[in-house]
């Protein structure tokens, strides 16, 4: 078992990690907000963190990966009501189209997936406890954590406290004991169409209590690793540690983990600055293992460039594997001298998780299997195969099969209604052949059909 260190945002030095109770791992990672289809972006920490849980997985820990969705949330009922359906409607969809987008990735799920709107007895709990406790007040029917009441607010993100502002509604502003106090609870509205009971009247949680929520009751408290994009240290996770920690006296996480934006043209990838590449067409266009070397390029806590020039170095990277993997006899054993290439491949992911050093001496391992291949060795794929799995990237050994007429016929029809960007014909067709038990899989000579499971 390695000594792993990563990069914590709180201390700004990189930490051992030191379970709580070894040889346990908690791992938390906000996910979307599900009021559209999720982007390239939204994409990062899902890759990250999964990726993450394997590396640990490995090692001999025992991760517990939990990723949130937030369905309850002020933009879920803006774009409901823009669309003309329930919220609850348009957050259940979302939320589906979230699982199958992700699911292509190839990675997985995640040990756990809460939901906000299921969590709201926690949520509850949480609100009342920091009321008791003299952290949050009630008024007009919200109710507010009091800022001046945690002395450390503001450690996370390093900010003096007049620079800080929480971004919420002017309206809450004349119901706040303080500019800088943030909304925990939020009285029900017109036009919002969900409504949940309190003891201060029915409304809905605010966003940052709810993470607070959903981390304690799957994980506990002083747990190893919370994680998400680099845009959530203030307000969100500054607002995750002041409510924890005014609660209970206990830190929420051990560790700060956060990845890089990916950037669109010099700024980062969001829904609300419009410019996105939404996951679901990222994979029609390049294919999942092309966007997992993608982000397995860069380091997890880099901002990342979402360009055709990466995207194209990826899917040359993928070419060049499978390759290599026609090439390999299955009955060789691996030669001598290669246990050195996997060696450095875990030190490097064990150094804070860095991905493009360890992708760096994967590929060192595929010029020497190529050149001894050219010299007419025979080279089996011996660490190959856990180095890949390891990057999210096993099924480059999968078996190729050949589709039946019928899928392929789908296939095509696929292929000419993303040409089209009708890309929800293309969505229909991609899932009804994953009903049929196939996934397109695009490849250097074009797109071919490789069989689930």
């Amino acid at each position: 078992m390695r000594r792993i260190r990563i990069q914590d945002t709180l201390s700004g030095e990189r930490l051992a990690l030191e379970p709580r109770e070894p040889p346990k791992v908690g791992i938390y990672a906000c996910g979307p907000t599900v009021y559209g289809r999720v982007h390239v972006g939204n994409a990062r920490p899902f890759v990250v963190f999964a990726l993450l849980r394997r590396f640990l997985e490995r090692e001999g820990y025992a991760p517990t990966l939990v990723v949130n969705v937030t369905d309850v949330n002020d933009k879920i009922y803006d774009a409901a009501r823009e669309a003309g359906v329930p919220s609850e409607q348009l957050a259940r969809e979302m939320t589906a189209a979230y699982v199958r987008d992700t699911d292509a990735l190839g990675l997985g799920r995640p040990d756990h997936e809460p939901l906000a709107s299921e969590a709201i007895e926690g949520i509850v709990g949480l609100i009342s406890d920091l009321v008791e406790r003299g952290h949050a007040y009630p008024a007009g029917g919200d109710v507010y954590f009091r800022v001046p009441s945690f002395p450390a607010y503001g450690k996370l993100s390093n900010r003096p406290l007049e620079e800080m502002q929480q971004g919420e509604d002017d309206d809450e502003a004349e119901l706040k004991e303080n500019a800088h106090d943030f909304a925990l609870w939020k009285a029900h509205k017109e036009g919002e169409d969900t409504a949940w009971g309190s003891p201060w009247g029915k409304g809905r949680p605010g966003w940052h209590i709810e993470c607070s929520a959903m981390a304690e009751a799957l994980l506990g408290t002083d747990f190893e690793i919370h994680g998400g994009g680099s845009d959530l240290v203030f307000p969100h996770h500054e607002n995750e540690i002041a409510q924890t920690e005014a609660a209970h006296d206990r830190p929420l996480a051990r560790i700060w983990m956060h990845n890089g934006m990916v950037r669109f043209e010099g700024e980062k990838m969001a829904k609300s600055v419009g410019n996105i590449a939404q996951l679901h067409e990222a994979l029609d266009q390049y294919g999942a293992q092309t966007l997992v070397m993608y982000f397995a390029g860069g380091h997890y806590h880099q901002p990342l460039a979402f360009s055709s020039d990466e995207l194209d170095d990826a899917r040359g990277a993928v070419a060049t594997l499978r390759e290599l993997v026609r090439r390999l006899d299955p009955e060789a054993a691996e030669p001598e001298g290669f246990d050195e290439h996997a060696e450095r491949f875990w030190d490097h992911l064990a150094d804070d998780f860095n991905t493009p050093a360890a992708r760096g001496v994967l590929f060192e391992w595929v010029r020497e299997a190529n050149r001894r291949l050219d010299r007419g060795e025979k080279v089996g794929a011996g660490a190959l195969r856990e180095l890949l799995w390891a990057l999210g990237l096993e099924s480059l050994f999968e078996a190729e099969e050949t589709a039946d007429a019928e899928a392929k016929g789908m296939m095509a029809e696929r292929e000419e209604a993303r040409e089209a960007r009708d890309f929800e014909r293309a969505d229909r067709l991609r899932d009804e052949l994953a009903a049929r038990g196939w996934q397109v899989r695009d490849t250097p000579e074009g797109p071919h059909l490789v069989r689930l499971g």
